[in-house]
């Protein structure tokens, strides 16, 4: 499986659309969604970031999914958050529209880290699971966004936490730390795996595969047909040699 992953203020529907080709998922946002995120998001775009800060969020996501609701991939919806209830009013929609609610705790900007977002929601394991029961309960399928390389952070035990919430799947950025993909994996065998970081070509793409990864996605060069055609050709040949049509031939994490 591709991805497509979120870009803040960049991956909309008509991004999705363009990548719609080559990848199974599209993941638009990141979405700013209570009070706290938006101002968050604000003093981000105020320092020359790009952020979604559309007058009302939710409406957004209802409208972003409605855009793609014809479109052949799958839609979802990476948000941001302090607070757990407007995370769950987000799922309901995601799941109206069979889309995937995607849980931000990977964004390490400091305005984001200071309201609770991000990576400060990656390291309260508690409140992050939280979330993810509150968006699972609505029917909605669920991914979390983490991080690798976070200090004081056990990835594989926040992947075993979140499974028991009721994530469906965990989309780790790996950072320069590809193995721990396969500790991720052992740890929540029961969630589909995406790993993201430097994905560009087929030796990318395998490493992450080797290690475990259910898919992979592709985070800023999303918009280049020719990574995405690279990059969706190699999850193809992999899938196909891992359903037996082919030996796996090239040398690989083992």
């Amino acid at each position: 499986m591709l991805a497509l992953a979120s870009l803040s203020g960049a991956s909309d529907a008509d991004w999705a659309r363009a990548g719609a080709d080559h990848a199974d998922l599209a993941l638009l946002g990141g979405l700013a969604l209570d009070a706290d995120a938006r101002g968050a998001a604000r003093d981000l775009v105020a320092r020359g970031r790009e952020e979604f800060l559309p007058a009302d969020p939710l409406a957004f996501v209802d409208a972003q999914l409605d855009a793609l609701d014809d479109a052949p991939i799958r839609a979802g919806m990476n948000v941001r958050s302090a607070t757990r209830e407007p995370v769950r009013e987000a799922a309901a929609i995601c799941a109206a529209h069979d889309a995937v609610i995607e849980i931000n705790a990977h964004c390490r900007q400091d305005e984001l880290r200071a309201v609770g977002c991000g990576e400060t929601l990656l390291r309260d394991t508690d409140r992050l699971a939280d979330y993810v029961a509150a968006a699972a309960d609505t029917g909605a399928t669920v991914s979390v966004k983490v991080r690798a390389e976070v200090d004081g952070v056990d990835l594989p035990s926040t992947a075993r936490a979140v499974a028991d919430a009721g994530a469906d799947a965990i989309h780790v950025d790996a950072m320069d730390a590809e193995p721990l993909i396969a500790d991720v994996a052992a740890a929540a065998p029961d969630v589909f795996l995406l790993a993201n970081n430097g994905v560009r070509d087929r030796a990318t793409a395998w490493e992450y595969l080797a290690y475990g990864a259910d898919g992979v996605s592709v985070g800023r060069p999303s918009d280049d047909p020719t990574v995405l055609r690279r990059v969706a050709r190699a999850v193809a040949d992999w899938e196909r040699r891992r359903d037996g049509d082919g030996d796996i031939d090239e040398e690989v994490p083992g």
